[in-house]
């Protein structure tokens, strides 16, 4: 059984190829630190050769036991991860707060050499019934994940998902180094 805290926590778990320092995630520690929130971003082993297994062994231990005043937001292979983390949770479990950036649970056309990490996905049914808050975030325009792959996740989970137009894969590279929709997700 989870066990309440008194304070919000937040989580930022990154994905493949990336670092905590990379893209927007620092940006939003940073704000999220300034709101009071006390933010990890941990380092996921080998980022440019994931290993399931390892990663799902970091989010496990940086999440620790979620409850209510919980956020995790994750990107790209990061939100499979944490997806995977949620569904191997038993008994009463909540999470205060979910957001997905460019997330999936098909493989990539585009990055075949993930296929093993993704192989099957990941069955996601019910995981919406223990979720507070949830936002799956897509750009317009991702050339690693189909807007598909992400829009089918959303429908999986019952919602739908947020489009910021011309944001690629949300990478420093496409420009985004600040990411304010995943803030106003988190407040909403």
């Amino acid at each position: 059984m989870t066990t309440g805290s008194t304070h919000r926590r937040a989580a930022i778990i990154h994905g493949y190829a990336a670092s905590p320092k990379d893209h927007w995630f620092s940006w939003v520690a940073e704000q999220l630190h300034a709101d009071g929130v006390p933010t990890t971003i941990p380092a996921l082993p080998n980022s440019r050769n994931p290993d399931p297994a390892q990663w799902a062994e970091v989010v496990r231990a940086d999440l620790g036991a979620l409850d209510e005043k919980s956020i995790v937001v994750a990107h790209s292979l990061g939100c499979l991860t944490v997806l995977r983390n949620l569904r191997s949770l038993v008994g009463p479990w909540h999470l205060g707060t979910l957001v997905l950036v460019s997330g999936f649970v098909d493989r990539l056309p585009a990055l075949p050499d993930l296929d093993s990490f993704i192989s099957d996905g990941c069955d996601v049914k019910g995981l919406s019934n223990h979720i507070g808050r949830l936002t799956i975030i897509r750009s317009d325009a991702d050339p690693l994940v189909p807007s598909d792959h992400t829009d089918r996740l959303a429908g999986l989970l019952g919602i739908s998902a947020k489009v910021v137009p011309g944001a690629g894969h949300f990478l420093a590279s496409d420009g985004v180094t600040a990411l304010p929709e995943v803030l106003e997700a988190i407040e909403s």
